[in-house]
C-alpha cells in the first residue's frame, strides 16, 4: 500500500475506492482453491497511506479464510482523480491538510534515506515471508565488444 500511495502522491492524485483480492495457487491439484475480493469506498478521496491501509486491511479481513495457502494478493486503486476534481457530494469531507503535510514529510524522508525507511506500523521491519525465487529463470548478460 505504501508504494501505491507514493505513486498517487507523485502524480498529484487521490483515489476514492480500493479493491483488494486474494487467491490460492492454481497449479497444485492437491490444495484447496479459494479466491475472493472486496471493494471499499474511502471516507474521502485520499492518497494518505494510513487511511488506505486501514480500509484495505478491513476489506482483507472480510474475505480472508484461514487454512488456505495463499499465493497472490492484489490491491487496485479505483476512481483516481485530481484533488478538487471530484463532485460526488457537496458536503463530503476532504483530506485533512495535516495529512498532506505528513505524507510530504514521509515522501521526503523515504526519498532521502531510501524507500521503506519510514513505513506504517502494520508493515513488519523483517517480514517472515518472501518471494519464492527457486524457479526464477537465469539472468542472461550480453556484453558487446567494441
Amino acid at each position: 500500500m505504501m508504494r501505491a500511495s507514493e505513486k498517487l502522491r507523485a502524480q498529484g492524485s487521490v483515489c476514492k475506492k480500493i479493491r483488494v483480492s486474494i487467491r490460492t495457487g492454481q497449479f497444485n491439484p492437491d490444495e484447496a482453491k479459494y479466491a475472493n475480493g472486496a471493494m471499499v469506498q474511502l471516507p474521502y478521496p485520499t492518497n494518505d497511506v494510513r487511511v488506505m491501509t486501514q480500509y484495505a486491511t478491513e476489506a482483507v479481513s472480510r474475505i480472508f479464510r484461514p487454512g488456505f495457502r495463499y499465493s497472490k494478493a492484489e490491491v487496485l486503486l479505483m476512481d483516481i482523480c485530481q484533488p478538487g476534481e471530484f463532485t460526488d457530494d457537496l458536503f463530503a469531507a476532504n483530506q485533512p491538510v495535516s495529512s498532506d503535510r505528513l505524507m510530504a514529510a514521509l515522501d521526503m524522508i523515504n526519498g532521502k534515506w531510501g524507500r521503506g525507511t519510514l513505513r506504517t506500523g502494520s508493515v513488519p521491519a523483517t517480514p517472515d515471508w518472501g518471494m519464492r525465487r527457486e524457479l526464477m529463470s537465469q539472468k542472461l548478460w550480453v556484453v558487446k565488444a567494441k
